[in-house]
């Protein structure tokens, strides 16, 4: 009888386990799965601002070190995004959101410029590709966390260490906006 006792024991113990193995590798699916749509949706943004400096150029041709830096900030976020460090992708990405701020910044300057359907479409599909990135860097977070935290508690924390589970990283964008010191300027205008 007491080995019928140790028996049931054990299977319930790896019942549990099994269970929390499974809970475990879906959550870690889901995450790869989210930062798959996450780099699907960075590399579109990558496409368009390559089409979104062509189209300004043509317009502003004399304002090169403004393209020049959209160049290269896209270039930057590109490598930062195939070299899958998330800290990286986060400070390259938004380091080109506020390069493409300075692209749309100077279709102020150029009526013929916004008033171009092409310019305006590249400006609406940007504009809805970066809710669709916050969309899902969102679910992308959120599932990362709920990983984690299983990850680091108790009893699960056994399973995954046996499992081999690590911690992800979370993809956060720096807003340059938030992070800038404000500048103040004492004296008369004019």
């Amino acid at each position: 009888m007491n080995s019928l006792v140790v028996l049931g024991v054990l299977a319930l113990v790896l019942i549990w386990a099994t269970f929390v193995y499974n809970r475990l590798v879906a959550l870690r699916n889901r995450a790869e799965g989210a930062w798959s749509d996450i780099d699907v949706q960075l590399k579109r943004r990558h496409d368009l601002v390559g089409n979104l400096v062509e189209t300004v150029k043509g317009y502003a041709s004399h304002e090169r070190e403004t393209f020049e830096a959209v160049v290269e900030a896209r270039n930057q976020a590109e490598g930062a995004r195939q070299s899958g460090d998330l800290a990286a992708a986060g400070a390259a990405e938004s380091l080109l959101g506020g390069r493409i701020g300075a692209i749309f910044a100077l279709a102020e300057a150029y009526p013929e410029l916004k008033a171009n359907e092409g310019f305006r479409d590249l400006q609406k599909s940007l504009g809805d590709l970066e809710t669709a990135i916050q969309d899902a860097r969102r679910y992308y977070n959120a599932v990362v966390r709920d990983l984690n935290t299983r990850i680091q508690s108790m009893p699960d924390m056994l399973v995954a260490r046996f499992g081999s589970f690590a911690p992800l990283g979370f993809f956060e964008l720096e807003d340059a906006a938030e992070a800038a010191v404000p500048q103040v300027r004492f004296g008369a205008e004019g």
